[in-house]
């Protein structure tokens, strides 16, 4: 993409896949996909939410291309599709990191 201007349909995938990551529970479940696949069922336990709950944010994690699934037998396991969403959490890590570090530096001035 570089330093080139983003097209109206660029904008608009790219904000359907942030919409996407900006959902807690979503980001939950990603993190617990980081040590590999899972069932629904495995889910459930990792981040304590109910089963319709968490199909339903695979769902959309699925259509927005940030997991990817496998069926084998009677269960369909999940997998992240990239772990270049990472990226983005890093990224935002450090943004935090740096809002904290100016905040810290103005309350400790008073």
């Amino acid at each position: 993409m570089g330093s080139s201007r983003l097209t109206v349909e660029q904008i608009d995938l790219i904000a359907d896949r942030f919409r996407a990551l900006a959902e807690p529970a979503r980001l939950h479940m990603l993190n617990a996909l980081r040590a590999g696949e899972h069932t629904v069922s495995e889910l459930v336990e990792a981040t304590e939410l109910g089963t319709a709950n968490v199909s339903k944010h695979l769902q959309l994690l699925f259509a927005a291309g940030f997991v990817t699934r496998r069926k084998q037998g009677f269960y369909v396991y999940y997998s992240l599709a990239g772990k270049d969403v990472f990226q983005l959490c890093d990224i935002m890590c450090g943004r935090l990191a740096q809002e904290a570090e100016k905040r810290q530096k103005v309350m400790s001035s008073r």
